[in-house]
């Protein structure tokens, strides 16, 4: 089966919901029964699936992360080492490294097989603009 890659531009910290995009290709290739992998290619960003419902479990998220692993120039991270590509760098490798950079989804009749209420998101742990690609593979 063919790869895909999605271009996502983010702006900045924050979930971006690439659920519609990823529905597209599988609805383009319609297999009957399948398993969809979804890969971002970066160490600085995730991916998760979560509610796509209410935007505060977003919200919720994200500052639960920002508490959890602070920026590199908060004092309770002095320990860093990694600190050349600037404060949110490093915070954001723990952030990817407590997360996911794969996931894989069922597919059945071309649709994603995900719940009522999820979503699949882009989480970008960095604070400046990046393009991220994510790479879609159909087995099955």
């Amino acid at each position: 089966m063919p790869l895909h890659r999605l271009h996502i531009q983010t702006t900045g910290p924050g979930l971006y919901d690439v659920t519609h995009q990823v529905q597209r290709f599988a609805s383009e290739l319609n297999p009957s029964d399948a398993l969809l992998t979804v890969f971002v290619r970066h160490t600085s960003c995730s991916l998760v699936i979560q509610e796509n419902a209410d935007p505060d479990v977003q919200r919720d998220l994200q500052a639960f992360f920002a508490r959890l692993v602070p920026a590199g120039d908060d004092p309770s991270m002095s320990w860093l080492a990694h600190t050349a590509e600037g404060p949110d760098d490093m915070p954001a490798h723990i952030k990817a490294a407590l997360t996911q950079t794969s996931i894989g989804i069922p597919v059945a009749d071309g649709r994603l097989m995900l719940g009522t209420w999820q979503g699949i998101y882009l989480f970008e742990h960095r604070h400046r603009p990046h393009r991220r690609e994510i790479v879609l593979h159909l087995t099955g």
